[in-house]
């Protein structure tokens, strides 16, 4: 693997028990790179977030990662809204891999999620019901939660899925800003083409088993994308 790349794929297969999903699949990840990963519906987008997140291992090929944490942000919609938490009580949860047992947060974890939320321009939410916040507030709660692990890379499935358009546009800026900032490899699945094309750095675009990358503007005017994905998704 190159000493600048973060995530190195190659020719690697992807599947679950007998079935195939992705086969020969090569990419890397960049430091300061926003990766946007998209494709029709059921054509593989999570199987090869799962791959990259070491989650499923590939039958041939290989992945390979820096050292360094990875922060992930799972879909909105797979998280329970009625979670008894405030939004800061949420960020304190991605230090409990390295509580090793400990049942308390030490004073260094709350000042770090004190500093993630205000990255994420949550402070003033700070103590407001998890349950109670809006769809894109929660997001960024989520976000600053996966920042907690002091991350090299950070991967999100669906970020900006049920949000208006003025907030995903927002979240897109604060993941491209973190990016270049801090040297972060971000790697996102997202369906809404229209934030790929104008964020994201590189496309990741996974149809009929394969895995194509290259520009956005580029692979989002190619014909065989807008026929896979249909017109609608163009405007």
């Amino acid at each position: 693997m190159s000493p600048s790349s973060l995530l190195r794929i190659e020719a690697a297969s992807f599947g679950y028990g007998r079935r195939l999903i992705l086969r020969q699949v090569s990419l890397t990840l960049e430091p300061g790179e926003l990766l946007g990963i998209a494709g029709p519906n059921g054509s593989g987008k999570s199987t090869l977030l799962r791959g990259m997140l070491g989650l499923i291992q590939p039958r041939e090929g290989q992945v390979q990662r820096s050292a360094g944490a990875v922060g992930y942000v799972p879909q909105i919609e797979t998280l329970d809204p009625l979670y008894p938490l405030s939004a800061e009580e949420m960020v304190w949860m991605g230090s409990f891999g390295r509580l090793h047992g400990m049942r308390r947060v030490c004073p260094q974890d709350r000042d770090f999620a004190t500093e993630c939320l205000q990255r994420v321009g949550m402070s003033e939410k700070a103590r407001s019901p998890y349950a109670e916040l809006s769809g894109g507030q929660r997001q960024r709660v989520l976000i600053a939660r996966a920042l907690m692990v002091r991350p090299r890379i950070l991967m999100l499935d669906e970020p900006t899925s049920g949000i208006d358009e003025s907030t995903a546009s927002d979240l897109m800026a604060l993941l491209r800003e973190f990016a270049a900032n801090d040297d972060l490899g971000i790697a996102l699945v997202s369906h809404q083409l229209h934030l790929v094309r104008a964020h994201c750095d590189r496309l990741a675009w996974v149809a009929r088993g394969t895995v194509r990358i290259g520009p956005p503007t580029e692979l989002l005017h190619d014909r065989d994308a807008q026929t896979l994905v249909g017109p609608e998704e163009w405007d």
